[in-house]
């Protein structure tokens, strides 16, 4: 369709229908759809009427085919322009088919199998009538407290921007007119929402420009360059002003700086919260705001369906506005051939053979796999299949290993571990809840004793219910419940060795656990086939691959911790000195627990003969990296491979590591393998002062190993 024929349905449209197209309702609107199309769902708490409703642009939340099918008729035939809604979700890692939650996608350290589970996702939604998902979250984060870092990739911009980039190649593909399998993506939260302040959820964010361009702004960036059609504004200030109403961020920066051509929403209710906010003093100041700063959809209020007809009756606004954020909507719907295919994608015969299908849900398998970070390992795993095990604590037999964005995920048909391991040895699995989330009982103590007394080793079953992180779950207190953590006590009196898997959606202080299992498996909330996987990785069907994507802090007292942080005046020279007057706590390390890109294996890999192709590079030159990777232990595995840099002197403080590139390699035993790296000056720009990015002559230091602390050294400059 022509740009000509969709002016010709703007100008057929009134004001109020125009404003209408800008407005997104959520599925208990059309809980109810007539024969007749008559809407009876929850207008009243909006204050809108049946006619707004036939006019509105899109729908949160509607899905599965034959309902969708439903409503998307009944609005046809009551809107006089026969202009389709759009349909939209939050499919974030998943719809039925659930995968393993973003920060445990980032652990996997897999580009291609995103990829791929971002497909699969788009498929199964677009089967069942969604049209746009609001996904991927390209929110930068360091603070555990913050539950929604289970929806980010991690603390690092490089990675999170790969990850990013891949989930809308898989979500969009590279036709999203004729290829019906692909959902639209909508990148969030714009902007720096993962930097609220104390890691509670919707609270202030202050930060100056060049942090913003430097870490916060490159995974949204990455995400809009690779096509991404929607982006949703964050709840958060910016500067001051929150993002919904913020002209800079939306209209210089992103529309003006960058390009960006597609649709904008906001985050739900975002636009009248600028009223709390403190920088409207009502609805109507409030849509003046949103709209002025480019705000094309308005979700979840009526504060552009009530106020801004008059605000552009009374001269306020320029009718233009409203047009330009029309337009956008309907070239996306025109994008999407919604014109010509109302129903696209939805198909209830398709549906059932589609969702939850074997082929999708072992891709789940294979990503769940790959995501789970080996923590610890005294020499206890992998378990062997004569061994009697007793499978204890509250996620033993649980299928509540989804994660708070499952929506349309099934708990019921998810295997959960205990079962999963009687697959793989049938007799020698025993059984004892030993505690809910956070309540122990003295039957439930004896019973796990009892149960702990008949097995030769202990697999502990811990973590966080689904609703313990997620949108809303901010935590002050990043532990275990107490609960949980009696129950490692009384298993450790025992007396035998113990292993304990998480199952979590945030890194955790691990005191209290760490320290007196065996062996620890960071298994997060890894979807479907989630307890197929870890069960397989217990027993060694699969060897752990996954690398720490977040650091997990030594304690609570620390955070924010990650490793790209920059130096001081006064660094402190070891962990062990007794030096005062160096930046330290007195009473914890300064690093972590766990560092970035950390995970263990079940076999060990070495690393020498790192070698630099010279000393010196210019702005023309590229750097060769060699290294020499070898598999010392008795079984095969993958390890990622990871190149850091330091400038070691910036025009501004510059971060003490910088992740510029990683490869994952498999070995067999004994098997060695050199890996290259090449680096360019370009890898060596940063934002200065003057908010230029361009790289300075001088010294670099340059780091290769396992993870983001243990590696080798080597140093070369750069000479402009």
């Amino acid at each position: 369709m022509s740009r000509q024929r969709l002016e010709h349905y703007l100008e057929q449209m009134t004001l109020d229908e125009k404003i209408a197209q800008l407005l997104q309702l959520a599925a208990p609107f059309y809980d109810e759809v007539g024969d007749e199309g008559q809407i009876t769902g929850p207008m009243e708490s909006l204050g809108i009427t049946v006619e707004t409703v036939h006019n509105v642009g899109s729908v949160l939340g509607v899905s599965g085919a034959e309902k969708v099918i439903s409503v998307q008729q009944s609005h046809m035939k009551n809107n006089k322009h026969g202009i389709p809604l759009l349909f939209m979700a939050d499919i974030v890692h998943g719809y039925k088919t659930i995968f393993p939650i973003p920060l445990a996608m980032g652990c996997s350290w897999d580009i291609k199998l995103a990829e791929r589970s971002a497909e699969i996702a788009a498929r199964e939604a677009a089967v069942s009538g969604i049209h746009v998902t609001f996904a991927p979250m390209a929110d930068l984060v360091r603070d555990p407290r913050w539950g929604r870092v289970m929806e980010s990739t991690g603390e690092d911009p490089y990675l999170n921007s790969l990850f990013a980039r891949a989930m809308v190649r898989g979500f969009q593909g590279s036709d999203l007119k004729n290829d019906k399998e692909r959902v639209a993506s909508c990148v969030k939260h714009f902007a720096a929402y993962g930097l609220a302040e104390g890691g509670r959820d919707y609270n202030t964010v202050d930060l100056s420009e060049r942090q913003l361009r430097e870490y916060y702004l490159p995974a949204y960036k990455a995400a809009l360059d690779e096509g991404a059609e929607l982006i949703m504004t964050s709840f958060n200030t910016i500067d001051g002003i929150p993002a919904s109403g913020n002209r800079r961020l939306m209209r210089d920066l992103l529309r003006g700086e960058w390009g960006f051509e597609g649709v904008t929403i906001s985050d739900w209710a975002a636009i009248k919260e600028m009223i709390p906010h403190g920088v409207a003093e009502d609805e109507r100041e409030a849509a003046l705001k949103a709209i002025i700063a480019g705000v094309d959809i308005d979700m979840m209020t009526s504060s552009y369906v009530h106020y801004l007809a008059q605000l552009v009756a009374d001269g306020i606004v320029d009718e233009a506005l409203i047009d330009e954020a029309v337009m956008r909507v309907l070239q996306l719907k025109e994008k999407l051939g919604l014109f010509e295919e109302p129903l696209r994608g939805a198909d209830v015969v398709a549906e059932r053979e589609i969702i939850y299908c074997e082929e999708h849900r072992k891709v789940a398998k294979e990503l769940a796999l790959k995501s789970c970070v080996l923590l610890k390992n005294n020499d206890v795993l992998p378990l062997n299949k004569n061994q009697k095990v007793a499978v204890i604590g509250p996620f033993a037999l649980s299928g509540d290993i989804l994660g708070n964005w499952s929506w349309n995920g099934s708990t019921e048909l998810t295997k959960n571990l205990a079962e999963s391991m009687k697959v793989i040895s049938p007799s020698n699995i025993i059984i004892a809840e030993g505690c809910s989330i956070d309540k122990i009982t003295e039957p439930q103590i004896h019973e796990a004793i009892k149960v702990a007394l008949k097995a030769d080793i202990l697999v502990l079953a811990l973590g966080e219910s689904s609703e313990m992180s997620g949108e809303a779950s901010s935590r002050s207190n990043i532990k275990l419940p107490e609960a949980q953590l009696q129950l490692v006590q009384f298993m450790k009196q025992l007396d035998k060795p113990m292993v304990v898997v998480l199952f979590n959606g945030r890194p955790l202080d691990l005191h209290g656990v760490y320290e007196e299992a065996n062996a620890v498996l960071e298994a997060w909330f890894p979807g479907s086939e989630g307890g197929v996987a870890v069960a397989e990785l217990l027993y060694g069907a699969a060897n752990p691959s996954g690398r720490l994507s977040m650091s997990f802090p030594y304690a609570v007292g620390q955070i924010p911790v990650y490793y790209n942080h920059f130096n001081t005046g006064r660094p402190k020279p070891s962990e062990d000195t007794t030096e005062k007057y160096v930046t330290h706590y007195l009473d914890i390390p300064n690093a972590p627990l766990l560092p970035f890109g950390y995970g263990l294996s079940y076999t060990s890999f070495t690393y020498k003969d790192l070698v630099l192709s010279s000393n010196e590079i210019n702005e023309t030159d590229s750097l060769q990296i060699k290294v020499k990777i070898t598999n010392e232990g008795k079984l095969s595995g993958v390890e990622t491979v990871q190149l850091y840099i330091r400038d070691v002197s910036g025009e501004v403080v510059r971060p003490m590591k910088e992740l510029k590139a990683f490869r994952k390699v498999e070995l067999a035993p004994g098997q060695s393998r050199e890996i290259t790296f090449e680096i360019t000056e370009e890898h060596l720009r940063y934002y200065h002062s003057d908010f230029s990015f361009t790289s300075d002559s001088g010294r670099f230091e340059l780091f290769v190993g396992p993870n983001s602390r243990d590696t080798m050294n080597a140093a070369f400059r750069l000479k402009k």
